[in-house]
């Protein structure tokens, strides 16, 4: 069986990068390594062992292009209101909060975030199937 260890995104500013997701949600720098035309640094929290790998490609010289297909990575919290106003207070500028019904019940509380190369991130309530 399969497990799922982390997801790469390339990045323009490493820095800036390491301190969106650090602010944002806690992800703090588990390793950095460092070659000659580019560098991985990989984000973690205590919480889990799941990661994302920032790749800086020392190289470019302009911020990437996502193209039509990219969507989204998801988080899930315990309570997506105070994460909202916490993101807003230090300038992150999230999305609304949004809420799906289904059959008369809450099916997902949620807003989007995008880290500082447009990387969209939905913050989800822990509910239901998000956990």
């Amino acid at each position: 069986m399969a497990k799922a260890i982390h997801t790469m995104i390339r990045v323009f500013d490493l820095d800036r990068s390491i301190a969106f997701y650090d602010q944002a949600f806690g992800l703090k720098v588990a390793d950095h390594f460092d070659f000659d035309g580019f560098a991985l640094v990989y984000l973690r929290n205590e919480e889990n062992d799941f990661e994302i790998e920032l790749t800086l490609n020392k190289e470019q010289s302009e911020p990437y292009s996502h193209g039509d297909g990219y969507g989204h990575v998801a988080v899930c919290v315990d309570d997506v209101k105070a994460e909202h106003k916490r993101f807003q207070d230090l300038g992150l500028d999230p999305n609304d909060v949004k809420e799906f019904h289904r059959e008369g019940a809450l099916m997902a509380r949620f807003f989007f975030v995008q880290d500082p190369d447009g990387y969209k991130i939905e913050v989800l309530e822990r509910h239901g199937r998000y956990r």
